[in-house]
């Protein structure tokens, strides 16, 4: 065993050193995990789970600043699996994305090396399964970004690093959700809710999950794993200090309680200033009619005392989240994290060149249920879209721009690969608009973007007067209210093929998402790097010899 990981150490390395523009002196940390199925009952119920070197959730990534993350997946499911990276902005690099529109999935009983560097994204993240339904079952965990020695962060540096994972949890099989959803139906509410894989009640004995030393303060990073809730976190008699949020630093507000939506990360300090004992970290999902609650134990060191019974309620409606969103602050003074990836920090200034208004929408004709943008519903092709791209051979793959920048009057339903081209370095305006009466959350791969307003009713021109101009938060995820609209500003400068899609997963899976196909003109190693030699080829370009290198 001592021998293959030594191995396997040699080929991540050596693959690392093969990769273009990564710089040789920044440090290298190498990960082989091994995906199986395994059993275990967070909710009571014994089920098939994917576990990530035997671990449910998976191993935490504890990266800093410029690091080289090299990660040697193995899948032994008995499916295609690839893991997504979700909200490191993976600069001139979509060939390590991990979504089917980028890569050919691992084979069942192969093997295949991540490579990508973390840059100036100082914060807390999430990796996930993004084919099929996989995230249904597992496969997740926690990916921190930490500020090198010579940056620092605005505010002390705590006693000890949390990470929360909280999501909502169905009982069923990752199979059993998917043939729901091939089958026309929905996956409904969920069977519950877990923290860091377990589902604690109150009354029933738990071991601690964290312990804090009284008048320390701690760090927690909270992330929504789930697939379709967003969640309610606080903790029992204590406050929390928002500091981060998705790789950007904020305005530090206390608050008793987070909305976290699906696929956002939330960092706040916590300081253990009550009486010594144990506390409640209560997660309860929002905006269904049956609320799902679990809990989790913090200790104190020199605690005595039982938690009390009386957990801290949750908040009621979707206007006190949109409340919250509202108090979201760019720390405009903070020397990091505050990534400047696309475009300038006075981006209030920079003219709008194209604005793309992104209607959400369900179809349920001939008992097929489908969802989409602008009644585009993606689907994968066998050949993923950006080899086809690469290899010259997009057009026996997909069309560009068969969605168009705003919803036509149609009630037909497109279903077929969906690539809107971008122009580079082009400053955007995209809105989300909601037409239904339950919450979204979207997500961009490979860009951070300044989410400027999240309001009530329909988008007009004029509403661009309601925008935050100043310190809107740089992030990569935003939520969407019922029949509400949200409008992200970004620069499209990160040359690739990158996914824009639902984080509620059912909705992605059946086709809410597409790419968005950035091209440098001058096909240069300054823009996008070359294809890795380690990239697996599938469909029509398998067996094929890569094309030219760029210089």
């Amino acid at each position: 065993m001592a021998t293959r990981v030594i191995l396997n150490l040699i080929v991540c390395f050596l693959v690392g050193a093969s990769t273009s523009g990564v710089r040789g002196e920044d440090p290298y940390l190498f990960f082989t995990w091994n995906v199986t199925y395994g059993t275990i009952s967070p909710l009571g119920v014994p089920e098939q789970v994917i576990l990530v070197n035997g671990e449910f959730p998976g191993p935490n990534i504890n990266s800093t600043t410029n690091n080289n993350v090299v990660v040697n997946v193995f899948n032994y499911l008995d499916e295609p699996f690839l893991f997504t990276w979700s909200g490191i902005q993976q600069r001139k690099n979509s060939w390590q994305d991990g979504v089917p529109g980028t890569n050919c999935p691992i084979a069942t009983g192969t093997n295949f090396t991540y490579h990508f560097q973390v840059k100036d994204q100082i914060g807390s993240y999430i990796y996930y399964p993004s084919t099929a339904l996989h995230r249904a079952a597992g496969g997740f965990g926690g990916l921190t970004v930490h500020s090198r020695a010579l940056i620092p962060i605005p505010y002390d540096e705590p006693a000890e690093d949390y990470t929360v994972l909280v999501g909502d949890w169905y009982t069923k099989s990752h199979k059993e959700l998917r043939g729901f959803l091939d089958s026309g139906r929905p996956l409904g509410r969920p069977d519950g809710v877990l923290i860091n894989g377990k589902a604690g009640k109150v009354g029933v004995k738990q071991e601690p999950l964290f312990t804090m030393e009284p008048g320390k303060t701690y760090r927690y990073r909270i992330c929504n794993v789930g697939l379709k809730a967003s969640i309610n976190f606080r903790i029992q008699g204590h406050t929390m200090k928002l500091v981060e949020m998705e790789g950007s630093h904020t305005v530090q507000n206390s608050y008793d309680s987070l909305d976290v939506h699906n696929g956002q990360c939330f960092t706040v300090l916590v300081t253990a200033d009550q009486a010594p004992k144990d506390y409640y970290i209560v997660a309860s999902t929002r905006f269904l009619k049956d609320v799902q609650t679990s809990t989790a134990i913090i200790s104190y060191t020199n605690g005595n005392g039982e938690a009390s019974p009386e957990l801290p309620p949750a908040p009621v409606g979707w206007a006190w989240s949109l409340n919250q969103f509202r108090t979201f602050r760019w720390n405009l003074t903070a020397s990091a994290a505050r990534p400047n990836p696309q475009g300038s920090y006075h981006y209030g200034a920079i003219n709008i060149t194209r604005t793309i208004k992104l209607a959400n929408g369900v179809s349920r004709a001939n008992g097929k249920l489908r969802y989409g943008f602008n009644r585009v519903s993606h689907i994968n092709p066998a050949t993923p879209l950006k080899l086809a791209e690469y290899f010259n051979m997009a057009d026996k793959v997909f069309k560009y721009d068969v969605m168009k920048d705003e919803q036509e009057n149609t009630t037909d339903f497109i279903e077929q690969p969906n690539v809107v081209n971008m122009t580079f370095r082009n400053f955007v305006e995209i809105i989300f608009e909601n037409h239904e009466k339950s919450l979204q959350s979207y997500h961009l791969d490979g860009y951070s973007f300044f989410a400027v307003a999240v309001e009530p009713g329909t988008w007009s021109p004029e509403k661009r007067m309601n925008y935050n101009l100043l310190d809107a938060v740089s992030r990569h995820t935003i939520q969407v209210f019922p029949k509400s609209w949200a409008a992200i500003l970004l620069t499209f400068d990160n040359a690739g093929m990158w996914n824009i899609r639902s984080e509620i997963w059912e909705r992605t899976y059946l086709g809410e998402q597409f790419y968005a196909s950035i091209l440098s003109p001058e096909k240069s190693l300054r823009d996008e790097y070359n294809i890795p030699d380690s990239t697996l080829l599938c469909g029509i370009v398998q067996g094929l010899p890569k094309p030219k290198s760029y210089t």
